[in-house]
């Protein structure tokens, strides 16, 4: 227990950059997916075409590689950012990517007739997505937005390949320099806690939404 007491303050330290990548993420990726979605459902062609590549990048690649190609291939053609905001920027590009083709799906499964009665109603299209299209996809699309929020916790430790102080790198720090495996099992204990919390709380928004059924 002293040796855990220890090694606490610096997984904790650890655990604020892995919270600040999943904010910062979750609050800019969310919303980004949702105005690619509607982008890819437009009858804009040329619109549609640049989305569904950057889509398919996003998805076709690995995150892991989005992060060295932004870090260290950008600067190449004189682009450079610093770690955090690599970080950042490849996080929000690829998780919109994924949201997109959620909420894409959620507004697919719309059936044509809400549109119409929206529009014999006299209600504009961006009235009609507002007040009756998106609040159905929200609740339809919930599960797996879930999935992927929970993904994005364990994604985050993928930081520690730019050098930056995560959970995961305080914890194999830790582990290298008391050849123990100790903090890797609270590593373990402290991502577990963090996709309960989220489990329970995206539990409680299906509920919430219950009434769109």
């Amino acid at each position: 227990m002293d040796y855990i007491m220890e090694i606490l303050p610096a997984l904790l330290d650890g655990a604020k950059t892995t919270l600040l990548v999943f904010a910062v993420t979750l609050v800019c990726s969310i919303p980004l997916g949702a105005v690619v979605a509607v982008g890819n459902i437009s009858k804009i062609a040329p619109l549609k075409f640049i989305l569904n590549i950057y889509i398919w990048i996003m998805r076709g690649t690995p995150l892991l590689l989005q992060l060295i190609f932004i870090y260290y291939g950008l600067p190449i053609i004189g682009i450079v950012f610093d770690r955090m905001d690599a970080v950042f920027i490849a996080f929000i590009l690829n998780y919109a990517a994924y949201f997109a083709e959620i909420f894409r799906g959620g507004f697919l499964s719309i059936e044509n007739g809400q549109y119409e009665s929206a529009k014999v109603l006299g209600l504009t299209y961006g009235q009609t997505l507002r007040k009756i299209v998106l609040p159905q996809v929200v609740k339809r699309v919930l599960p797996a937005i879930g999935n992927e929020v929970i993904n994005l916790v364990k994604d985050s430790s993928l930081v520690y390949i730019l050098g930056i102080g995560d959970l995961l790198r305080a914890g194999k720090i830790a582990m290298s320099r008391d050849v123990t495996l100790i903090p890797l099992v609270l590593v373990a204990a402290i991502y577990l806690a963090l996709t309960a919390i989220l489990t329970l709380l995206f539990k409680q928004l299906e509920k919430r939404f219950s009434y769109y059924k």
